[in-house]
């Protein structure tokens, strides 16, 4: 009964979303109008004029593309509580979403309960499809990670953390009952615990599918059970929690309670373990599918996942970013997925256009003239920057994610993600900018009191990844100076970037690597790139961060 309920409402969702795909441009508007009518009494609404915007071509002449910074004043005013800064009448800020920004101090993205129903339809859509089509995984458990989503607090006692935990944590008890790990796992701070105790608890289950944002969580899932088989099952037949996870004492006692010996199950696991003479996920559990991110740079990540769990397909969850859920995919192995066009107002803007800026994000607004284009007029084929309209407060806003249309439903695109941005790269989820990079770099060869030529910092593929910073001295360095610069730009990174501090300190990213090259090598692939440009010396400019590996040629 628990699955028919929760199946016919999702059922219907799914059929809501697909009876308006052939009409995007009059969904859109719409909804545009609905998100301006809503906000129009808020103090961001009335210097705009919202009363006043009919359709969309007002709407573009009532407000700039804008960045963050744009907003941030009177983000901050709802961070000490007065809501009526962004938002309407009657609406509620639930928590603030955090993501990393461009400078030190994080993004807080206003959650209202509106934006965070429309982000739950969102889910509800693309698990209902993703189940149908993989009807072994119905009624069965779900491996589900998520972060905590009141980290800290704001001054007026708003809770901040992110919006997965705040799904997961009030999620419909019908469906809750299913998730194999309990909300609390959460709140263990040390990451390698956390793991370990995600596994305690799923590795006693029947799980049907695993979803977790980037597929690097997976891998390190799947290898804290294999590195750690004997406790765990010692742990699984006695129903225990190790005592070497460090955590307060009521915290261990709220999640013990949702333990229990299980003396079979750890039998049969130790005889897989003798079988095999390791224990992967492939021997201890049937997948039907996996779920994660499959597009840009996380593309490496894939084959090491059939490793682990064999051959199972994968359905991307779709471009998700804490301003809002942007695409549904609803096939298998694919990044590409429909646009999300019932719950956030969509413009995007060529490839080219946004690249030939020096770095987009550092002005409030982008000045200047662009070819915007609403979701209706996009081209298959094509390259868009995305900017943003949302319930969450957000105007015309530069989100920087590059995506790429691949089709269309009825007049709705289909997009899968490239990059996030030309001076940003995200191999695990950490979002790093390159004025992050310059700054990091920079202070810490100042610090050190080492001259620079020039330097370039890339991803490089390896078990964990890691970057590297490709650097051209005016002095040769010794072996210890670069082993101090690495530790130094590594440790300036995470201070300036949480993200990147969460997914070194959970070993989804190792430290960086310093490599010295001749400056005639960076001097070598600046010319190349300019030949690559056309000749465009007015509009070259040096490049600091790549989102791609990159080699030198001697």
């Amino acid at each position: 009964m628990v699955g028919y309920f929760a199946g016919r409402h999702a059922q219907r969702l799914l059929k809501r979303f697909e009876k308006n795909l052939p009409q995007c441009r009059a969904v859109q508007n719409r909804l545009l109008l609905s998100i301006l009518r809503a906000n129009q009494t808020s103090d961001f609404g009335r210097k705009h004029h919202f009363e006043q915007v009919g359709n969309y071509l007002e709407y573009r002449q009532a407000l700039p593309l804008s960045n963050y910074a744009y907003f941030a004043p009177y983000i901050e005013r709802c961070r000490e509580g007065d809501a009526k800064a962004l938002f309407g009448a009657g609406q509620e800020i639930l928590m603030f979403a955090l993501t990393s920004g461009t400078t030190a101090r994080a993004k807080l993205i206003p959650v209202t309960r509106q934006f965070a129903q429309g982000y739950r339809r969102g889910w509800e859509i693309w698990g209902f499809k993703a189940i149908t089509d993989h009807p072994d995984s119905y009624l069965r458990k779900i491996l589900q990670v998520s972060s905590p989503a009141d980290e800290v607090r704001t001054p007026a006692g708003i809770p901040c953390g992110a919006i997965s935990g705040l799904l997961a944590r009030d999620q419909k008890r019908i469906i809750r009952q299913f998730y194999a790990t309990p909300y609390e796992v959460t709140r263990i701070e040390n990451p390698a615990d956390r793991y370990y105790a995600v596994m305690r608890f799923a590795i006693a289950e029947d799980i049907g599918f695993i979803s977790t944002a980037n597929p690097s969580t997976t891998l390190i899932l799947a290898r804290t059970a294999q590195e750690n088989a004997e406790r765990l099952i010692r742990n699984l037949h006695d129903g225990t929690l190790d005592e070497s996870i460090s955590m307060p004492k009521p915290l261990r006692q709220q999640l013990t309670r949702h333990l229990r010996a299980d003396a079979s199950r750890a039998e049969e696991l130790e005889e897989l373990l003798k079988r095999h003479g390791r224990l992967l996920p492939q021997h201890y559990w049937n997948i039907s599918f996996l779920a994660n991110w499959t597009g840009g740079s996380l593309g490496f990540y894939l084959p090491r996942l059939s490793e682990y769990f064999g051959v199972a397909p994968i359905r991307d969850i779709g471009l998700l970013a804490s301003e809002g859920r942007i695409s549904i995919p609803l096939w298998d192995n694919t990044p590409a997925g429909v646009l999300d066009i019932t719950n956030n107002f969509y413009e995007f803007v060529p490839q080219k256009e946004i690249e030939r800026l020096d770095d987009p994000e550092k002005t409030d607004t982008l000045e200047g003239y662009f070819r915007v284009m609403p979701g209706w007029e996009l081209e298959k084929g094509k390259a868009y920057y995305i900017f943003l309209t949302n319930r969450a407060g957000l105007y015309r806003y530069n989100l920087g994610d590059l995506v790429r249309v691949t089709g269309h439903m009825g007049t709705t695109p289909i997009i899968e993600f490239l990059s996030k941005g030309a001076h940003n790269s995200s191999v695990t989820g950490e979002k790093l900018t390159e004025s992050q990079v310059v700054e990091a770099v920079r202070t810490s060869a100042d610090e050190l009191a080492i001259a620079l030529e020039n330097f370039v910092m890339a991803p490089q593929w390896s078990d964990p990844p890691r970057y590297r910073l490709f650097l051209a001295p005016r002095h040769k360095l010794e072996k210890n100076d670069l082993k101090r610069l690495a530790g130094r730009v590594d440790q300036r990174l995470s201070a300036i970037n949480l993200e990147y501090e969460s997914k070194r300190r959970s070993n989804r990213l190792a430290r960086i690597r310093v490599q010295q090259v001749p400056a005639q090598f960076l001097a070598r692939h600046e010319e190349n790139r300019r030949r690559q440009n056309q000749g465009r010396s007015e509009q070259f400019k040096h490049r600091y961060l790549y989102n791609k590996p990159l080699e030198f040629e001697k």
